[in-house]
């Protein structure tokens, strides 16, 4: 229970030794004396609080001699001060102006917790028995409260403050309602406000900006309106701060168009738009996704001298950025750049993110060399931005230039930018580059992730460097790294390209096993593998199995299995499978009638292939280049030039050219049945229609010049081609490097191989050359070196290699060496193809060993390999 309050005792006729001690403490007071000496043991003892209030009384006149008296006694002597006494002392330094004195007496008043309606009534009883003439003590107990953040007790005291008819000052109400505004108590600022408008508060700047504030944050827009069109009536000084309260307020709730229509009347009004009014509008209408309007209106601002803050262009940048117009957010990027206001870094980093994954390196490029020079610092996350769009163009040199500069910065080092870096190096066919970047993260202290990992695989997998890629995989779950969907794929999609079903199956079904989810690519991949390998019925059973387990057949998957088809020579099953699914009304695209079209080339049947664009014009699906270039490329290796020439008028009229793929199967069929004369008018008219050789067109020439012994002109086509900037590949070398071993030059092969060698251009078909070329020659040992110097040199021999060598044994009769050869290529995890078994089982059927030869075709079946017509043939002979 709080005290009731207590009045103070009279001052005349009850204790008549009252009135004499307490002139005696009002001598001491106003005396020099000393006050610890004056006021003895029997003094102090003596003293009351109703003592210390007449002497406050009595010193209404020296308000700050009555301050120091009662903090002396309150510091000396210990003394516990009545509330009335508090209170007297707060009016009479008020009145004396002293209101800094007055709010640290309240404050430490406040210290004590007490309610505070009874702190109000102390202060209004003294107030008025006592006749003091300023109420400003009640206002800054209110403030006090305030300040203290006792919100609801300091509008307890306003409200207490307008029932008795005390007016609060402007300066009381602006402090109360901005505390009830920070705990969002918007309706108590409108009730005191309406409350102190009836008792004739007139209201100024603050108080209406509070006021327009609640009214705002309360989503009563008509009400904060017609609040300013009272502000407008009333004659009050208008201000750009009230306007921009109501403008924020409407952006705020999404009513832009309303704050435009404010903005616009300012003029007016004699006021103008200044930052803030454009950063609510610019800030609204990004809002909204209107940023193309807020960009007219930063346009606007700067045009007015006025500088944006970093957060409203962050705002303009971003949404520009997200509404799909980087071109835009990086013109205002440019132009605010220039004036010195950017956007914060997290805006930067994304829009130079979009601009890269638009194709707008150039322009990404441009604001990372800029951004040190307009006060920012790349962090982590902008170099990572950076390096991996450099890598995903192919622009592997320049990323690593960005790495060095994030290195010499200190930058803090994360998984990202190696990562970009692994995949950059083996998108471009250097994963030994990308594997050192592999051992320099390691180095660094950061470990691989799957992504890590992944990429290598896939980059080594399509280089086809299998062995490899799976050495990487047991390196990574031998790290208890845990492979996910992406790195079977890329090893499935690996062991397809080799041709090594086998294994390729087996890892799907240890896939499996794992719980890892294939996807469509795996069965996509899955699928093209056997269908190429000639097991189109396991393919079959594969779609089945995806679509039960709801995965959907892409035209990837149809293509595949058309193709498959076609090439087993089962056309006429490949289009009654294309006519399935046209009837299940499963889309299919030109890529899928290409493969039918192919196939019919292939066998012949031009007048098929013809029926079919008809088909597909039918169904409104338009031949493309590829269509074209397959049958072009049929009509041509059936020497059919007739219907060639019709294809290339039908594609005319249509507004079609060949393009370099088109011409350069052309003159690659030229070159193939020896009619170089065509070959090289089909390369005029190339040149002639704007249509620049590539470097499969240039080594598709080089090729069928190297064959036909015409190496000088082939020497021509190489420099023409470096002139042009265009760098030959592993397959342009090869040309010349097939020539040499053919023609017995095996110096010169040598010296041709390990420049390629020292290029990163060596793979395992280019040794398979010098190892045939070695062969040839009969010399054996030498191509046996060359098995070591693959190994020394990280390239892994496969099949090709070992039976190469495995044949010139068996032809000289020299089994012994064979199969030696045979169980070193089994100790190297290889498996043997149909071929290289089929050389040994004919190398024993030579030596006589024929029980040796039964066994190997027994192991051949269980292998899974089809026994073929040269197995048998060997057998029989043999027998």
């Amino acid at each position: 229970m709080y005290p009731s309050l207590r009045r103070s005792r009279p001052f005349s006729g009850h204790i008549h030794n009252d009135q004499n001690f307490i002139a005696t403490l009002n001598d001491i007071v106003r005396n020099k004396r000393s006050w610890n000496t004056a006021l003895n043991s029997t003094i102090s003892s003596t003293l009351k609080p109703h003592h210390v209030e007449q002497i406050l009384l009595q010193t209404l006149d020296d308000s700050k001699l009555a301050l120091r008296f009662f903090n002396f006694l309150g510091l000396h002597k210990n003394f516990n001060h009545s509330t009335t006494s508090f209170c007297i002392l707060v009016h009479s330094l008020v009145q004396s102006n002293l209101y800094w004195p007055a709010t640290s007496l309240l404050q430490t008043l406040l210290q004590r917790k007490l309610n505070p309606c009874f702190v109000f009534d102390n202060l209004l009883d003294t107030y008025k028995r006592f006749n003091f003439g300023h109420s400003l003590g009640f206002d800054l107990l209110a403030q006090n409260y305030a300040h203290d953040r006792r919100l609801l007790d300091s509008v307890l005291i306003v409200k207490l403050m307008l029932e008795c008819s005390l007016v609060p000052e402007l300066r009381t109400l602006s402090s109360v309602f901005n505390g009830l505004i920070r705990i969002r108590r918007f309706d108590l600022v409108l009730e005191l406000f309406d409350n102190a408008v009836n008792l004739g508060v007139k209201p100024d700047e603050y108080v209406y900006s509070a006021v327009l504030k609640s009214l705002c944050e309360l989503k009563n827009f008509e009400k904060a309106k017609e609040m300013m069109r009272w502000v407008e009536r009333n004659g009050s000084k208008l201000s750009i701060v009230l306007y921009n309260i109501l403008i924020h307020g409407l952006c705020k709730g999404g009513r832009v168009s309303e704050a435009i229509e404010i903005k616009s009347l300012l003029g007016f009004k004699g006021l103008n738009a200044d930052v803030v009014t454009y950063s609510s509008l610019i800030l609204g209408l990004c809002k909204v996704n209107e940023c193309r309007v807020a960009l007219s209106l930063v346009d606007e601002m700067l045009g007015m001298g006025l500088l944006p803050r970093d957060a409203v262009v962050s705002s303009v940048v971003d949404g520009l950025r997200k509404g799909g117009d980087c071109v835009a957010a990086y013109r205002l990027v440019d132009m605010t750049g220039k004036v010195g206001v950017v956007p914060n870094l997290f805006v930067y980093n994304a829009l130079l993110n979009s601009l890269c994954k638009d194709g707008k390196l150039d322009e990404a490029e441009s604001l990372f060399d800029r951004m040190e020079d307009r006060g920012l610092c790349p962090n982590s996350i902008t170099y990572s931005i950076m390096i991996d769009s450099f890598c995903k163009q192919g622009r592997v040199d320049d990323a690593i230039v960005v790495y060095n500069r994030m290195l010499d910065n200190e930058v803090e080092l994360t998984i990202y930018p190696y990562n970009s870096l692994v995949n950059g190096y083996c998108k471009a066919g250097n994963c030994s580059a990308a594997e050192s970047v592999l051992n320099e993260m390691i180095d660094k202290g950061l470990n691989p992730t799957v992504v890590t990992y992944t990429s290598l695989i896939d980059g080594y997998c399509k280089e086809r460097e299998v062995q490899k890629a799976f050495r990487l995989y047991h390196e990574m779950t031998g790290k208890g790294i845990s492979p996910n969907t992406f790195t079977f794929t890329a090893l499935i999609s690996g062991f397809c390209r080799a041709s090594m079903m086998v294994e390729a199956s087996e890892l799907f079904d240890e896939m499996v096993k794992m719980n890892v989810t294939p996807n469509e690519v795996t069965y996509n991949v899955l699928i093209e593998g056997h269908c190429k390998d000639g097991n189109t019925e396991r393919a079959f059973e594969l779609l089945d199995e995806m679509v039960k387990k709801g995965l959907l057949p892409d035209t990837y998957t149809y293509r595949s299995l058309i193709t498959g088809l076609c090439a087993k020579g089962r056309v006429s099953e490949a289009k009654e499978f294309v006519e399935d699914l046209q009837k299940q009304r499963h889309y299919l695209n030109e890529m899928c009638f290409s493969a039918l079209l192919h196939g019919y080339c292939k066998e012949g049947r031009l007048k098929d292939a013809l029926t079919t664009t008809n088909q597909m014009a039918e169904r409104g699906i338009n031949m493309d280049l590829v269509c074209y270039g397959v049958l072009i490329y049929g009509t041509l290796k059936h020497h059919d030039l007739k219907y060639s020439l019709n294809i290339l008028k039908e594609m005319n009229d249509r507004g079609m050219k060949p393009d370099e793929i088109i011409y350069t199967s052309m003159l690659d069929a030229y070159g193939k049945v020896g009619d170089l004369k065509k070959a090289f008018r089909c390369w005029d008219i190339m040149v002639s229609e704007g249509c620049f050789p590539n470097i499969v067109t240039y080594t598709a020439m080089i090729n069928n010049l190297c064959r036909a012994g015409l190496v000088d002109k082939a020497e021509i086509f190489y420099k023409e081609m470096l002139a042009r900037g265009l760098i030959p590949n592993q397959f342009t070398y090869s040309c010349f490097l097939d020539y040499l071993t053919g023609e017995g030059y095996m110096i010169e092969a040598k010296q041709l191989h390990d420049a390629m060698l020292n290029g990163y251009l060596a793979n395992t078909i280019t040794y398979n050359i010098i190892i045939r070329g070695l062969c040839r020659l009969d010399q054996i040992q030498e191509a046996m070196d060359i098995l070591l110097e693959m190994k020394d040199n990280g390239i892994s021999p496969d099949c090709v290699s070992y039976s190469t060598i495995i044949y010139e044994f068996c032809r000289r009769g020299d089994l012994l060496g064979a199969s030696g050869l045979w169980e070193s290529m089994l100790t190297n995890g290889l498996k043997p193809d149909a071929v290289a078994y089929n050389l040994l089982i004919y190398g024993c059927c030579i030596a006589g060993e024929m029980s040796k030869a039964f066994e190997l075709h027994d192991e051949m079946i269980r292998s899974g390999l089809k026994v073929t017509h040269a197995t048998y043939a060997s057998l029989i002979h043999g027998t």
